[in-house]
């Protein structure tokens, strides 16, 4: 533990160095900061997909950072400082976790869930929804409206109830696009077809967002082997042929 504190102490007087000294760190703000913290989380979840240690110790290094920029800005105006940022998040733990630090009694994660979103609620939030960043990517936001109905009780019983749904909202989707429906009814029906299937994804355990994304990879790393190995026949794409093109994608496949 004294170790652990002494690299945070240490972190904490170089902050303030730098905010004393260095020219660009003197001029940022909590606004110029905004974008480079999105960044760098995103760099983060990168290097947990791609289970590299080494730079996910990295990044949440640089996450770090940030939070104690943040903390030093604020606490040049005497609004708070990187203490009570520790001490209200610690509070905010032992009451949301009743069944650790009170009489509670929980059985199992999703009881833990569900207790977290009423005391949200007896915290002063005035929908269960609110907290739920409007900043947040589609997908990832769909996830959290979900979780959060669920911790309520608002959701189906059987995976086999939503794929129900997906059905439903694939046929009329369907209908929508062979009816030659305006183009805003046919978002409507396709966003209806998403958010069933990312509701299905939590019924079978599976992270939509972790799942797209290394289809996305994996798209990627097939595309680039299409490319070198066209290259190195002297092919360009433009003037190949969907089979032709065919037969490297199915090689990229085998690798």
């Amino acid at each position: 533990m004294e170790q652990k504190l002494k690299a945070f102490e240490r972190l904490l007087v170089i902050m303030d160095e730098l905010r004393e000294k260095c020219p660009w760190d003197k001029k940022q703000t909590m606004e110029s900061l905004r974008h480079l913290t999105i960044e760098e989380c995103y760099e983060l979840t990168d290097a947990i997909l791609e289970k590299d240690l080494k730079n996910i110790q990295k990044e949440l290094g640089d996450v770090l950072l940030h939070i104690v920029f943040y903390a030093r800005i604020a606490s040049e105006a005497n609004d708070f400082n990187i203490a009570d940022v520790i001490n209200s998040l610690c509070d905010k733990l032992v009451h949301r976790h009743p069944h650790i630090y009170g009489d509670v009694k929980v059985e199992n994660e999703e009881q833990v869930k569900e207790n977290w979103e009423k005391l949200k609620l007896k915290e002063g939030n005035k929908s269960v929804l609110g907290g739920v960043p409007k900043g947040l990517p589609a997908l990832v936001k769909a996830c959290r409206i979900q979780e959060k109905a669920k911790a309520v009780g608002f959701d189906w019983e059987q995976k086999e109830q939503v794929w129900g749904k997906v059905n439903e909202e694939l046929q009329e989707l369907k209908n929508e696009i062979d009816g030659n429906a305006s183009k805003e009814k046919i978002e409507e029906e396709f966003g209806d077809v998403l958010f069933s299937i990312i509701n299905y994804a939590r019924f079978i355990n599976v992270n939509p967002e972790n799942a797209l994304e290394k289809t996305n990879i994996k798209f990627i790393k097939r595309f680039q082997y299409l490319e070198v190995q066209a290259l190195k026949n002297g092919k360009n794409l433009q003037d190949m042929s969907l089979t032709e093109m065919d037969v490297y994608w199915n090689d990229a496949k085998k690798l």
